[in-house]
């Protein structure tokens, strides 16, 4: 799975779950390595136990942050991930 390279994938960003359990949530990516992403929404999967998924199974959004805020919290990831669904609405 070429297609899919580490260029694209890299903390700040947003994703949706394409499958499991919690298929169609969205995320913020914490973490990213050539074969998975940890994930948090800031509520069920916080930033200190991330959800690790496969690549695969997520589609990245490009409008993540650009920045990650330092120091990663919680709260700043569901402020992002709000932010986020408020401007697509």
């Amino acid at each position: 799975m070429e297609g899919r390279s580490m260029e694209e994938i890299r903390p700040g960003m947003l994703a949706y779950s394409l499958a499991g359990h919690d298929k169609g949530s969205l995320y913020y990516i914490v973490k990213a390595d050539e074969r998975f992403v940890w994930l948090s929404d800031g509520k069920l999967k916080n930033t200190d136990s991330p959800k690790r998924k496969n690549r695969k199974h997520i589609q990245v959004i490009k409008k993540g942050t650009e920045e990650v805020p330092a120091p990663l919290t919680n709260e700043a990831v569901k402020r992002i991930i709000k932010q986020y669904l408020r401007k697509e609405s």
